[in-house]
């Protein structure tokens, strides 16, 4: 099979002397070279190649990594003969009609050469052959190799677009990163007064918007206009890949006006300085639970229904998290298409990395984002409450206990609730490390004695991660706890213990009494307190939201003051056209001691 492939390829690309009496050498080349592109991953068998042949048809081929080269320059070959077969039918095609004769179909010689202009052996394998920079002729055609160049695989813009409110595109590349690549804006040119918009043949014709930034915030002037981008994949190195556009499926709308979280801003315009760490924590609504006929008609019937939209949400949602200028930010009801759609590009466009940990049988989970040049990750450490408290050792004790009140067992395992923990290490001090954990504890207003057992066995857990993984590093607690400040699972967090006969762990009647004194090691503090509320809605409000912090090792340098209640009750409750949540973000800036 071998023997007839070489006599063959010897047969296409001219005979050994032939190739000899060249030297070996690149020829000169006749004009610009054509591009030949190879994606070749050590993690995948085969190699592709891609080219445009002299008769102009696009060639896609895969062939093996370990294949020597000759086979593939082989298949090129008869390829490219096949394609002047074509060319030369079409031409006796156009002769018997009266058109010009054409040349009569001939095998053209396909060679390899290396950036150095030297002849690669046909015994090399594919992997090592096809190097960026190397030259593939046929024929008399040379095609310039690009190796792994910088690819888009996704460009996406959102689906709504509101002035003075950041547009982020999504943006998925191959060998290339979204902080190295080009982007332009353009907007559609306005229509004359009492006319059409300006259009030439392919559509409406656009202007550049902005200069060349990977988000762009439309002005009030756009409103009624759709909006363009091109954008070109780069790798960092100088190399750039074929340019992408998409145009956005509507026009930039009118924005809400004054927002909640405004004023907010003015203290957070921004980013820290070295030594110390603002910190969010935001239960941000997920869309699941905001696009229910109960949300609309019970829970939020105030609300106007596009305002609970998921797009309209989503540009509230961006520009309010980028205008904290952040360095940690904590999430909760994060849905999992959010994240990975829209918040994750987004504020990657801010410097943020994202983590992801959804709950158990549900759509949504927690989101912990950590600014890129003040952070690394050293190590991941989420668990599920219900599968730690019966498979880890370090709940064993709890797990016997609770295992005396099985009707309060079974609530707990059936709850689908999730502990985030992340170790992060300063970039700037590597001496410097903290666990960060954020959490999304059980919301029934009667499920006190669940939250505190939830609550026992994710101190327990970071206690392992922060004492025993890596000792006496920091914490910051983060998380939607569903607990006022009278509660006992606040009372637990804050004093360290908890009473066998406190009132909470009768919270849903003595039918689910279940009495056990619980404790933790850590100091923990309140950074922002105890605000009046963090959740304000029709029928409650009340403060559910905290950041705690490690107050042997940290310290709050500044609160963010929450909105006036004036601003969060102008629209009657949460969420509103000005805030896109139910609950209010706690913002606070940290220092080491």
């Amino acid at each position: 099979m071998w023997r007839r492939l070489r006599s063959a390829l010897r047969r296409l690309r001219g005979s050994p002397a032939a190739f000899l009496a060249g030297g070996g050498r690149l020829p000169a080349a006749r004009g610009a070279m054509e591009r030949a592109v190879v994606r070749c991953v050590p993690s995948e068998p085969k190699l592709s190649l891609r080219f445009v042949l002299p008769d102009g048809s696009t060639r896609h081929m895969q062939r093996d990594q370990a294949e020597p080269l000759g086979r593939a320059l082989a298949r090129i070959a008869t390829n490219a003969a096949k394609g002047r077969a074509k060319a030369a039918k079409k031409s006796k095609k156009a002769r018997a009609e009266g058109g010009p004769a054409g040349e009569a179909a001939a095998a053209p010689p396909v060679r390899l050469f290396s950036r150095d202009g030297e002849a690669v052996a046909e015994e090399v394998p594919n992997a090592a052959a096809w190097q960026d920079g190397a030259v593939l002729q046929i024929g008399e055609a040379q095609y310039r190799v690009e190796r792994n160049p910088p690819a888009l695989t996704e460009l996406q813009l959102p689906r709504s677009l509101l002035a003075g409110f950041p547009v982020c595109p999504k943006v998925s590349a191959e060998f290339a990163a979204p902080q190295h690549c080009l982007f332009r804006w353009y907007r559609e040119q306005r229509p004359a007064a009492g006319g059409e918009a300006a259009a030439g043949d392919d559509g409406p014709a656009w202007v550049e918007a902005a200069a060349a930034e990977r988000v762009f915030t439309p002005s009030n002037a756009l409103v009624g206009l759709r909006l363009k981008l091109r954008c070109t994949p780069g790798d960092g190195a100088q190399r750039y890949g074929p340019p992408r556009e998409v145009e956005s499926s509507g026009p930039v709308e009118a924005g809400p006006g004054v927002c909640t979280f405004d004023c907010r801003h003015l203290y957070t315009k921004k980013v820290c300085g070295e030594g110390s760490v603002r910190a969010v924590s935001y239960n941000i609504l997920a869309d699941t639970y905001a696009q229910t006929e109960f949300s609309r008609t019970v829970l939020y019937p105030y609300c106007a229904p596009y305002a609970l939209e998921l797009d309209y949400r989503q540009n509230l949602l961006k520009k309010e998290l980028a205008g904290y200028s952040a360095d940690l930010i904590c999430l909760q009801e994060v849905d999992k298409s959010v994240f990975a759609d829209s918040l994750a590009p987004a504020l990657d466009a801010f410097g943020l990395e994202g983590l992801f940990k959804i709950k158990e049988k549900q759509h949504e989970g927690l989101a912990t984002f950590y600014r890129r040049d003040k952070f690394s990750l050293l190590s991941q450490h989420d668990i599920a409450f219900s599968e730690a408290l019966l498979s880890d050792p370090l709940h064993k004790e709890l797990c016997d206990k609770l295992a005396k009140y099985p009707l309060v067992q079974e609530k707990v395992l059936q709850r689908s609730s999730v502990l985030q923990v992340s170790v992060l290490q300063s970039a700037t001090d590597p001496s410097r490390r903290i666990c960060v954990a954020n959490t999304h504890l059980y919301w029934h207003p009667k499920g006190g004695n669940i939250r505190l057992i939830q609550i026992a066995v994710a101190l327990s857990h970071i206690k392992h991660v922060a004492w025993d993984l890596y000792p006496s590093i920091p914490i910051i607690f983060c998380g939607d706890f569903n607990s006022t400040p009278s509660s006992g699972t606040y009372s637990f967090i804050n004093s360290g213990g908890i009473a066998e006969d406190h009132e909470d762990w009768v919270s849903n009647g003595e039918e689910e009494r279940c009495n056990m004194p619980l404790s933790h090691p850590f100091k923990l503090l309140s950074a922002c307190g105890e605000p009046a509320y963090t959740n304000y809605v029709g029928g409650f409000h009340g403060c559910l939201d905290y950041i705690f912090i490690d107050k042997n090792a940290l310290e709050v340098e500044q609160v963010i003051p929450l909105p006036s209640h004036e601003e969060v009750t102008t629209h009657q409750a949460l969420p509103s056209v000005s805030h896109p949540s139910d609950h209010i973000a706690l913002i606070c800036d940290l220092k080491w001691k």
